[in-house]
């Protein structure tokens, strides 16, 4: 028997911690100051590898630039994670939403070690691209749509944000590309359809 399902609160919970963050930095100083987040958990890859801050790849997951940084993610999470939550469930959504973040920042970090090209990097935009890249292949299970949103929405939406990022500066794309994958890895590894044998089953 399936259960109803009237809302996502793991979406409006990562909205709510970012957004309480986000107003509790801003009480102590600016946050378009980037040394000002740095010493807060934002992402140095010198300070990961040189000083073993691991804890930076997941707090800066949380931490944004300014108002309009902190908007733009979490309007496209509230409308990509609502829909992903009431598909797959709340644990594998925030599996998802951490693990993507996490990954999408490792290969930041892989890339600016590679190019030496260091910088000061903060936002939820990896763990979005990584509920982007999990909505896409469950829409392409799904024969291209899933909930309001369909397939090729989607591939629009990613097309776009891609080519915004790389004709723009102080955008860390590789933490998009890095985010996009491994949420579409992680869609392939935990996502599987709820139909079976004309039975329907369901996961809060």
């Amino acid at each position: 028997m399936r259960k109803s399902k009237t809302g996502a609160p793991c979406t409006i919970f990562l909205v709510a911690i970012n957004i309480i963050v986000f107003i509790v930095l801003t009480s102590q100083g600016m946050t378009e100051d980037g040394m000002f987040l740095l010493e807060h958990g934002a992402m140095y890859v010198p300070r990961v590898t040189e000083d073993n801050e691991i804890y930076r790849l997941f707090t800066s997951m949380f931490l944004h630039f300014g108002f309009q940084h902190l908007m733009n993610n979490m309007v496209i999470l509230v409308l990509v994670g609502w829909n992903l939550e009431l598909e797959i469930g709340k644990i594998r959504f925030l599996i998802i939403y951490l693990l993507s973040g996490v990954c999408g920042n490792i290969l930041s970090a892989w890339w600016e070690t590679l190019t030496a090209d260091y910088a000061i990097s903060a936002g939820a935009s990896g763990a979005v691209f990584g509920i982007i890249g999990t909505l896409l292949y469950v829409a392409i299970r799904n024969h291209g749509r899933i909930g309001e949103i369909s397939g090729r929405g989607l591939v629009f939406m990613i097309a776009v944000s891609l080519y915004y990022g790389f004709t723009s500066s102080g955008v860390d794309n590789m933490a998009h590309i890095g985010g996009l994958l491994s949420g579409f890895i992680l869609g392939i590894l935990l996502y599987w359809k709820r139909n079976c044998k004309g039975r329907t089953f369901s996961e809060s």
